[in-house]
């Protein structure tokens, strides 16, 4: 089999299964080794002097030696055959995407909101976002799960296919370890300051790109203008210096607002907003977002596997 069509080939059954499966509990995932190995790093080195240059070194080590691991891997099973070789592309790009399951959890979020009211919309909305869900109203809920799915399309989706596409199952791995370090210590707290900094600039770095890349996928998918002016016009102003353009992207099909005050660790952060239109997001418009992000996978995807064929 052609090198350009196995890679073709794996993205898709990858995607097939993310679509299939979602995110499985029963399923051993790397993601979770990643976050232990993690946790157990920082709870040794982050303490004492040179946190910064500690933290530094110990994201590094990580993030070199999952790319170098996972090189490894995708030459032995080169060696063994090329559908061992598919076999391995096609699990990882599985791995490597988080597409369907955060659509699942926006869908769920709201249902409870719907079916069983605000106090079981805040509490599942908890498992996915970082601000404190007590006090939010159904309108903030609904608005949060919609910031939530736009983000994780970029650092969820298509940042790893970019990787991927770029250094295969390596890039997509090591892009994952990255991305995790920076969820996990990349808070600009105390204990996370200094030994998560390197870290969270690397994970800003790595998604320049692909954050800009994914909002312009979203306005081609949603064949929607507005979606460009906003995430040119709305999608620097974030704090963060690439979730904005993905949401700025979103708000501009969807004609609302984003942002705000939300209060994170006990803390009220002045977030700006993003978007012209303040109004009540409608229960379903959930089914549209997900489309958006089907449709923004899948063109990704189609271009990808074009730019396969043709180079």
């Amino acid at each position: 089999m052609d090198s350009n069509l196995l890679v073709i080939t794996a993205l898709w059954l990858g995607l097939a299964l993310d679509f299939l499966l979602a995110d499985p509990t029963w399923l051993p995932h790397p993601i979770v080794f990643f976050g232990n190995l993690i946790a157990r790093g920082e709870k040794r080195l982050n303490a004492g002097a040179g946190r910064f240059l500690k933290g530094m070194l110990f994201s590094a080590v990580l993030i070199a030696g999952t790319f170098g691991f996972f090189f490894a891997l995708e030459r032995l099973s080169a060696e063994i055959s090329v559908w061992a070789t598919l076999c391995f592309h096609a699990v990882f790009v599985f791995y490597g995407v988080a597409g369907e399951g955060l659509i699942r959890e926006g869908k769920g979020i709201f249902a409870a909101l719907r079916e069983r009211g605000l106090e079981a919309g805040r509490t599942q909305l908890s498992r996915i976002v970082g601000r404190e869900t007590g006090e939010l109203s159904a309108n903030q809920i609904k608005i949060a799960v919609f910031e939530s799915m736009s983000e994780n399309l970029s650092d969820g989706v298509i940042a790893p296919l970019f990787y991927y596409a770029l250094f295969g199952v390596p890039g997509i791995m090591a892009y994952k370890m990255t991305n995790t370090l920076d969820s996990m210590i990349g808070y600009r707290s105390e204990r996370y300051e200094q030994f998560g900094k390197f870290a969270a600039r690397l994970d800003d770095v790595l998604n320049f790109l692909p954050a800009r890349l994914t909002a312009l996928l979203m306005a081609l998918a949603s064949l929607s203008p507005r979606a460009i002016r906003f995430a040119l016009k709305y999608g620097k102003q974030h704090k963060s210096p690439n979730s904005g353009y993905p949401e700025a992207a979103l708000a501009g099909i969807l004609n609302c607002r984003f942002g705000g005050p939300n209060r994170y660790h006990g803390e009220l952060v002045e977030k700006p907003y993003i978007g012209e239109t303040e109004r009540d997001i409608q229960f379903d418009e959930i089914k549209k977002v997900a489309g958006i992000n089907i449709r923004t996978m899948l063109l990704f995807a189609i271009c990808f596997s074009l730019l396969k064929m043709a180079f």
